[in-house]
């Protein structure tokens, strides 16, 4: 069986054809003009090119293309012929997605070619608030910023920083989080002073995300944990996971005493979904994930929702763009419409000992001058 390969060229006049290939072309110009001459000076290569090439193509494809009849014009054969009905049958059925595919890759390439575009890699904890910077972004009125997202955990995310695949991290933490607990000893290790900064971003609220009308009445994880609702977890290395093991741990609850501690769904969005299809009880998630699904919420905690970079990376061309944008009273208004948000220090460069406090730094004493 013979596969397709598909490739596409990149130049300042590309033509009109939807998708190019070099064979159906040869093929089309020899039936048009009945010599591999005529078909030549068509294309504007030469004899010994479009010759060489068409032998090239019997050899790999295992059939003749072109025949020749004493004091005949050159014609295709019937495997040509066939093969040039094929490209005409494939380009017909597939024009929609074919045009679609060509624009989306121009608009592509054009942010490339665009010295004023920027284009800024983003690994992140899941949050919605950062789906709708990202659209945002891309509207022409607030410049040419373009985000390029992955939703990971929050330890992932901070580890790609570290290991140069993006430019931000997010991440997110509860406010004043004590230096002994969970969640410093998971990103203490990750994150060093002089080496990393803190981007403000949001304020969002996490609690459980329960069905319509609370019908278990939990209002908290001693709830959860009493009535033995089918609870939904977040894997290991998100954010969540490691808030809910901060709580439990607070409240003296054993993971184990909780049903479905085990179980997890990779987002906020599927933990809702799952809720709302009644495939679990209850789960941690973000208050807009409950609401855009018409479910109720519980209210647990306010956390901190953070970008970290390299310090390397804070007055990059992109960065900046994204600290302008962040700052902009058009996202700020539009960050506090969603539910569960409110901008915090959006955009502000952060001491990094303010919002991650179990860093404490100490100023050495300096000495007393000596007088003369």
């Amino acid at each position: 069986m013979h596969r397709v390969q598909l490739h596409y060229t990149l130049s300042k006049d590309a033509g009109n054809a939807l998708i190019r290939n070099p064979l159906p072309e040869l093929l089309q110009a020899v039936a048009e003009h009945g010599s591999i001459s005529g078909a030549a000076r068509a294309l504007d290569l030469s004899y010994r090119h479009v010759w060489g090439a068409l032998k090239r193509w019997e050899d790999q494809l295992g059939g003749e293309l072109i025949i020749w009849g004493k004091g005949q014009s050159a014609q295709l054969s019937e495997f040509g012929a066939k093969l040039l009905w094929a490209e005409r049958q494939a380009q017909a059925r597939l024009a929609p997605q074919i045009a679609a595919l060509h624009a989306d890759l121009e608009r592509a390439f054009a942010v490339a070619f665009d010295p004023n575009a920027h284009v800024l890699t983003l690994y992140a904890s899941h949050d919605d608030a950062l789906v709708a910077l990202r659209t945002h972004a891309a509207q022409a009125d607030t410049g040419a910023l373009h985000l390029d997202i992955r939703f990971t955990g929050s330890v992932d995310a901070i580890r790609a920083l570290n290991e140069g695949r993006c430019t931000l991290a997010g991440f997110h933490t509860v406010e004043q989080a004590g230096a002994d607990s969970l969640t410093a000893h998971t990103y203490q290790p990750l994150l060093q002073p002089g080496l990393h900064k803190i981007i403000g971003f949001a304020q969002r609220t996490q609690g459980l995300i329960v069905a319509p009308g609370n019908p278990l009445g939990l209002h908290s994880l001693q709830d959860v944990a009493r009535t033995g609702a089918r609870f939904l977890n977040r894997p290991l290395g998100t954010g969540t996971r490691v808030l809910l093991d901060d709580l439990l741990a607070q409240a003296g609850l054993d993971a184990q005493g909780i049903v479905g501690y085990a179980l997890n769904e990779p987002s906020h969005t599927a933990i809702a979904q799952a809720v709302a299809a009644g495939a679990a009880d209850v789960g941690m998630g973000i208050e807009l994930a409950a609401r855009a699904r018409g479910l109720d919420f519980v209210p647990l905690v306010h956390e901190r929702y953070h970008l970290a970079c390299l310090k390397a990376s804070l007055d990059q061309p992109a960065t900046l763009a994204l600290r302008t944008l962040l700052q902009t009273p058009e996202w700020l208004a539009h960050m506090a419409t969603l539910p569960g948000y409110t901008p915090l220090r959006c955009g502000e460069v952060l001491a990094m000992s303010m919002v991650l406090p179990w860093w404490q730094f100490t100023r050495a004493k300096r000495s007393p001058s000596k007088r003369a």
